[in-house]
């Protein structure tokens, strides 16, 4: 995994990819298919490649998810309490805002999400 630069780094999601799953937990007991390759000033960068079961859990910051393989549906929980299912496909850029109950379903074996996590905007 390259090493972040002060001016310009570069992560390929071969490379990125490899280095999953990270050791098992009590949440992911298959392996932890998420891998932070970015961290700076609130804002952060992960593969996202679940096998199976996507156990997240809603997150404190706003996030985009970038899918750059596979497929798999979005079941993101809207205000008045409905699943609303969105298709995410290669190409797909979707938004999740923090704190809303969001999980990925029907995950094809070769999924992976690009995901940016990034500070919810101040009222």
């Amino acid at each position: 995994m390259p090493e972040p630069h002060a001016h310009a780094t570069r992560w390929t999601l071969d490379a990125t990819l490899a280095s999953l799953p990270l050791p098992a937990t009590a949440k992911w007991p298959d392996g932890v298919f998420d891998i932070e390759v970015f961290a700076r000033s609130g804002t952060s960068l992960e593969l996202f490649a679940p096998r199976g079961e996507d156990r997240q859990t809603p997150h404190a910051q706003d996030e985009f998810y970038i899918v750059v393989a596979g497929e798999a549906e979005l079941h993101v929980r809207e205000a008045d309490g409905s699943m609303r299912v969105l298709p995410a496909r290669p190409g797909d850029a979707l938004f999740v805002a923090a704190g809303v109950e969001h999980r990925f379903h029907a995950i094809s074996g070769d999924f992976a999400a690009w995901v940016v996590f990034f500070p919810r905007e101040s009222a």
